[in-house]
């Protein structure tokens, strides 16, 4: 395929990200700018001509909700200027929680977001660490849910711990903690919790033995930090030696910063799907650039994406 029948855009919120990826990739981002109405209005259009390319979004859809808009009214702009595929990069793709009814009433968020997209014109969906697998089943286009622990495996090894042991912050996140143990050769402990209501924990219990241990808590979103920050707590009294948490998607609203910084963690490992709001001293941020540009160069290449992910 032609090497220059590939160009980059982005949404306003992931420019940031959308740069490195470019430079990582060893191409320009495209330019496209944002018209804004008095009334809050707004209407992106592409600068370039982009008939007959591939067309790569970046875009994540973090809340507000016109992150999303954008990247639909993107896709949607690139359709009618005769783009030949449109390749929604999605670094996080918020409305993953509401993946399935889990009470009589409720819309499937992350199914409506699906429709959405896939209406809009899009032809592939890249994402990292969707918060449910299922949700590539909501998609009738190819879905590749990359994985954080191929940027976090380097950085934990770099790290030389020796009584490394892996941990969930909840029953849900079992199946990721047991991956990463299981990759590493370790064991894993999980923190089971009971809730009295939404964001609010009414009881929390240890599931396994950290005493003298280096823990490592792994979870795909950190939201108000309640969680995390109280397992991290329970871990500590049981006489772990150090607690750490590698998360990649660091939405942090409500009290998070707060919650974090007065925390007992070493260190908090994130992502930058989600650009953070402010600075911690506790808080590290890994890069997704580099492996966002390799798997558009393997889609364009027709190459295995899969062996990206297979940890030695």
């Amino acid at each position: 395929m032609a090497e220059d029948n590939v160009s980059i855009f982005s949404g306003r919120e992931s420019r940031y990200l959308a740069e490195k990826i470019a430079e990582s990739n060893g191409r320009p981002l495209g330019k496209s700018i944002v018209t804004e109405f008095s009334d809050g209005e707004f209407q992106p259009s592409y600068e370039e001509n982009i008939r007959g390319k591939d067309v790569f979004i970046i875009q994540s859809t973090f809340p507000s909700a016109d992150n999303l808009l954008e990247l639909l009214m993107m896709i949607d702009a690139a359709k009618r200027a005769s783009a030949k595929k449109i390749i929604a990069v999605i670094p996080y793709f918020g409305y993953a929680r509401q993946d399935r009814k889990d009470k009589p009433r409720v819309a499937i968020g992350s199914k409506l977001v699906a429709n959405l997209l896939t209406s809009a014109g899009v032809h592939r969906i890249i994402t990292l660490d969707l918060h449910a697998d299922q949700i590539q089943g909501f998609f009738d286009v190819p879905v590749d849910n990359l994985y954080a622990s191929s940027i976090f495996y380097p950085y934990l090894k770099q790290l030389g711990l020796e009584n490394l042991v892996m941990a969930s912050p909840d029953t849900g996140g079992t199946r990721r903690a047991a991956s990463y143990a299981k990759a590493l050769g370790i064991g894993f402990v999980i923190c089971y919790k009971q809730r009295a209501k939404p964001n609010v924990i009414e009881r929390m219990e240890l599931i396994g033995d950290v005493e003298g241990k280096d823990v490592v808590l792994v979870d795909d979103i950190i939201d108000t930090a309640g969680t995390i920050t109280k397992a991290a707590d329970l871990i500590k009294s049981h006489g772990a030696k150090t607690v750490r948490a590698f998360c990649t998607h660091p939405l942090f609203s409500g009290n998070a910063y707060e919650r974090i910084n007065s925390s007992v963690f070493d260190e908090v490992v994130v992502t930058d799907t989600i650009p953070l709001k402010q600075h911690s001293d506790k808080i590290r941020v890994l890069s997704t650039a580099d492996l966002m540009s390799e798997v558009i160069n393997r889609v364009q290449n027709f190459e295995s994406i899969s062996s990206l992910f297979k940890y030695k």
